[in-house]
């Protein structure tokens, strides 16, 4: 009965309480109730710290857009599923595949460097149309849990096939002044789950995004960095500009691994030698607890988005 419950999402602003829940199951829903499936907390009786869950970014402090927004057109397919070349969402070529897998899944981060944009809801196609994979939300369960040394982490008791399309990176949408305002205050004993988003777009201008589920986020926040990551983060964008922080299956992820992606970017460590060589100064940086072969001692530190005050 609770399965069928929790599959319809609640409007945001309506979750159910944790209490409220746990009457229901006898376990803790950390979405309470806002995603198609619920997302478990190991073990039993822990609770992660408060937050306000949203499946979704919503708009914070200094933003220019309102991600909740819809500003693109939809398409005028009439077909059950689009095609490239007459769906204008699919300019170039198709994003997934029939299997619902990110098409030309390979080894490095430049195959993406493709813009990924999904049909909305003004889109004339069906709702089984192939290019509506993010926008469904969670097909695997998730589980926050308590790892040794990292604090809480993500990991799921499915198999995860590569190409799947596993979570969202959800937060609050801000200004770059209100990035740095928020790392200002920082201490060295909090986590930072800020994460700044730079794309390349034409006339060499980058667009850059700002994300922040520290007070209002999703699953996504749970997620620890590691050196040779089985998530690969791609900006999807559905219904604005301001994209989604898609996550996907970097390699076929087995029934109890602990997800990951990189905290920088790169992927599978695909760093140039300047990168490697760069000094960085380590009172900044914590260290990186990831236990992989190519672990970089540190994690990944973003100092454009600190300034000295």
């Amino acid at each position: 009965v609770f399965a069928e419950v929790v599959a319809k999402k609640r409007p945001f602003g309506m979750a159910a309480s944790e209490e409220e829940t746990e009457a229901l199951t006898g376990l803790l829903d950390v979405a309470r109730g806002l995603e198609n499936l619920p997302v478990s907390a190991w073990p039993p009786g822990a609770r992660p710290a408060p937050f306000q869950y949203t499946p979704d970014h919503v708009v914070g402090p200094g933003a220019d857009i309102d991600p909740s927004e819809i500003t693109f057109p939809g398409c005028t397919c009439v077909t059950t599923s689009c095609v490239p070349g007459t769906c204008s969402c699919l300019r170039h070529e198709e994003n997934y595949d029939g299997s619902q897998c990110l098409r030309d899944m390979g080894s490095s981060e430049a195959t993406y460097a493709r813009p990924v944009f999904e049909c909305n809801i003004l889109c004339q196609c069906g709702e089984h149309c192939r290019n509506r994979v993010v926008q469904r939300g969670l097909q695997f369960h998730l589980q926050v849990f308590k790892t040794e040394k990292k604090g809480w982490g993500l990991r799921t008791p499915e198999f995860i096939p590569k190409g799947r399309f596993v979570c969202e990176y959800a937060g609050e949408v801000l200004g770059f002044s209100e990035v740095q305002r928020r790392v200002h205050l920082q201490t060295a004993q909090d986590s930072n789950y800020i994460i700044a988003i730079r794309e390349h777009v034409c006339d060499g201008q980058v667009m850059e995004t700002f994300v922040d589920p520290t007070y209002v986020g999703n699953a996504g926040r749970f997620l620890n960095h590691s050196c040779e990551p089985n998530l690969l983060m791609i900006p999807v964008r559905i219904d604005s500009m301001v994209p989604k922080l898609a996550l996907f299956a970097a390699k076929d992820i087995w029934p109890g691994e602990e997800l990951s992606y990189d905290y920088s970017g790169r992927f599978l460590n695909l760093m140039d030698r300047e990168a490697k060589e760069r000094p960085h100064d380590e009172k900044l940086r914590k260290p990186c607890h990831c236990g992989a072969k190519s672990c970089l001692a540190f994690l990944p530190y973003d100092s454009s988005c600190t300034v000295p005050w």
